[in-house]
């Protein structure tokens, strides 16, 4: 007999949500692989390594762990370039399942991004998804650290005007689980990747999440296991 969904469906309840981007709003796949794999190439190093890394985080952190012995300056430099590369590479950018629907039921709830994108090319991909873009954003220019670090997640709870646990954190790579963990805040992992880094709550889509705005000012969330 087949198990009853709702029976094993996890429930949080936050006041406010902060948002990942690449991977958990948006499916930029195809567009991070071309360019990250290209760099790769660029400098003799394996892809499949780097995009073991590239995900979650700013591109010179990224470099900065590939390349140990490489200044930080010439990391920071190299990562404007990749920057222009990906913002204006948009093909194949389309939503994460259930997205226009997950943003649609925010609507009154507190909520931010929280990505390691820079303005331009949140702007771009968020625009190519065809999604909404949150009042309130977190971006690589508004930050000193990268992911994993928690300061971009605890500047975005600060603007809201929440306490870290009073947030929930959408996330699907390791960097970003870490970084919202780290802050003392549960996660969602999204995705097929996010069930490896040990989130709060894993939900394989945004399908899988059913938002619900209560008189108190607080959100519900419902988690399951099967879309609805």
């Amino acid at each position: 007999m087949p198990s009853d969904p709702a029976a094993t469906a996890v429930t949080l309840t936050a006041r406010a949500l902060l948002l990942d981007m690449d991977g958990t709003l948006v499916d930029s796949d195809a567009a991070v692989e071309r360019v990250w794999r290209a760099w790769a190439a660029e400098h003799g190093l394996d892809g499949d390594e780097v995009m073991r890394v590239a995900h979650g985080r700013q591109g010179y952190a990224t470099m900065a762990e590939l390349l140990p012995d490489r200044p930080m300056e010439v990391n920071v430099a190299e990562n404007r370039r990749l920057l222009e590369r990906e913002t204006a590479d948009t093909e194949g950018v389309v939503p994460v399942p259930g997205a226009p629907a997950f943003l649609a039921a925010l609507e009154g709830v507190p909520h931010a991004l929280v990505t390691s994108a820079n303005v331009p090319l949140a702007t771009a991909r968020i625009a190519a998804a065809g999604l909404r873009m949150p009042r309130v954003r977190i971006t690589a220019e508004s930050v000193g650290a990268s992911k994993p670090h928690p300061e971009g997640f605890l500047k975005a709870a600060a603007e809201l005007g929440f306490e870290p646990g009073e947030c929930v954190v959408f996330e699907d790579s390791a960097a970003g689980v870490a970084a919202g963990r780290a802050a003392g805040m549960r996660v969602v992992g999204v995705g097929p990747r996010a069930a490896a880094f040990s989130p709060t709550v894993h939900a394989p889509t945004l399908e899988h999440v059913r938002v619900e705005p209560r008189d108190d000012g607080t959100v519900r969330l419902r988690v399951t296991p099967e879309a609805g």
